[in-house]
């Protein structure tokens, strides 16, 4: 999506274009564009403007961020939507330079726990790639724990229960006999627990399976592993489903600067400049729990770069192919809150934050496999029936456009041929 070369033909006339107040109104002919050209021009302007807001020059990157509003629309075709987003952003990014005004003009943007949720939950009706991370998860789970008689299976984020009822539904029909089978699930919010735990217990009654609910509240980042409360015998399963990234926030918390330019390792107190990193300390965690399988899916995208125009060209070609995507799968009303309160919020985290203010850190397979190997994993590759799988729920579901592929064992989930989510699968790999 984003042109090798800014200045490439039909940009040519832009890549001259000085962004400052002198310059006269372009808007008469920019109303003219079409389609295609007006999408050309505001991946140039943005990242034109992207420049000028990171090296502090305002003036340009106001006029800029003027042109920009002007050509894009939350409404509009898929580039003036993604354009809408990012412009917001960057205008973010440089309101952080006025705390006062910035807490000011965001201070009733809250999300409410019942909208968080109902928007991701929309997130799980309208998109397949949390449905394709579930079936290969559950399909993976299956395989690993064929044979044994109790299951434990922890989610590090529990908010939607079909994943586990049809893991449950599965597991009560197994040849040899339903095992014991207990979920521990970690979210933040206890009324969503709460639900999830409801109709768990109703099925398992229903298939008069042996189970056990375990509910954790907690962030991610402040979960204590002894929690879990793993018992000997057990098999263990960890999913771990677009959560691990947000841990890399804390490794380069001791160094990092806020974009008003305070170093976050002054408000840090001494044991957290010592300890271990927040990923390396989470994952050994984890892996003490000797756990037979963990299914990590992740953005297949590097978003975690320390330069905002790196992270800028990533996120435009990602989110390019979320929004085309999304186009097809859900109707309009729906689309918009998706587009706004998911992808919106994580364009304005990947651009308008910095230090362990950003959360929003994906990072591309070719960088989590080295990662969980150092922390003492071994790689599962997955089966071909699990791919099978997934490519049955695509057709089940009539989304076409959307493929996964065998990438060394690993899978990626793509649009048309963009990789867009990645699902590997780990076990605890016994020192000798």
């Amino acid at each position: 999506m984003v042109p090798e070369e800014a200045s490439s033909s039909p940009l040519q006339m832009f890549s001259m274009m000085s962004l400052s107040p002198g310059l006269g109104s372009p808007y008469p002919w920019l109303r003219e564009m079409e389609s295609e050209e007006r999408g050309l021009c505001l991946i140039h302007l943005l990242l034109a403007c992207a420049k000028h807001v990171a090296a502090g020059s305002i003036e340009n990157a106001n006029t800029g961020l003027d042109y920009i509003t002007h050509l894009s629309s939350p409404n509009g075709d898929t580039m003036q939507r993604i354009a809408a987003y990012f412009t917001e952003a960057l205008a973010d990014r440089v309101l952080k330079g006025w705390p006062g005004l910035h807490k000011a003009l965001n201070s009733t943007k809250m999300i409410s726990p019942a909208e968080d949720l109902l928007v991701h939950r929309l997130f799980f009706e309208f998109c397949p790639f949390l449905k394709l991370s579930y079936v290969i998860t559950n399909q993976a789970i299956l395989e690993a724990m064929e044979g044994e008689k109790v299951v434990h299976i922890v989610d590090l984020h529990c908010f939607e229960p079909a994943q586990w009822l049809s893991l449950i539904q599965a597991l009560s029909t197994r040849m040899e006999g339903p095992p014991h089978v207990r979920i521990t699930g970690i979210h933040h919010e206890k009324s969503v627990l709460e639900q999830v735990a409801i109709r768990l217990n109703e099925e398992a009654e229903k298939l008069d399976l042996p189970f056990q609910f375990h509910p954790i509240v907690s962030q991610l980042e402040s979960l204590d592993v002894g929690c879990l409360r793993v018992k000997t015998g057990e098999a263990v399963a960890i999913s771990a489903v677009l959560q691990l990234h947000s841990l890399l926030a804390f490794e380069d918390a001791k160094a990092s600067k806020s974009p008003n330019g305070v170093l976050l390792r002054d408000f840090l107190d001494k044991d957290s400049l010592t300890a271990k990193p927040k990923m390396a300390g989470f994952l050994d965690g984890i892996l003490g729990l000797s756990p037979k399988l963990v299914v990590v899916t992740e953005q297949e995208s590097n978003h975690n770069g320390t330069g905002l125009m790196d992270r800028m060209m990533e996120a435009l070609n990602f989110y390019a192919a979320l929004f085309d995507c999304l186009e097809y799968t859900a109707p309009s009303e729906q689309r918009q809150k998706i587009e706004s309160m998911v992808y919106g919020r994580e364009i304005k985290d990947i651009v308008a934050c910095e230090g362990v203010e950003r959360r929003a850190r994906h990072e591309k397979l070719e960088r989590w496999i080295p990662r969980m190997e150092s922390a003492g994993f071994g790689k599962v590759c997955l089966s071909y029936h699990v791919m099978m799988q997934a490519r049955r729920l695509l057709h089940s579901y009539n989304y076409d456009g959307y493929k996964v592929r065998d990438q060394n064992g690993c899978f990626v989930i793509c649009w048309q041929d963009q990789p867009l989510f990645s699902v590997s699968a780990w076990r605890f790999r016994p020192t000798r």
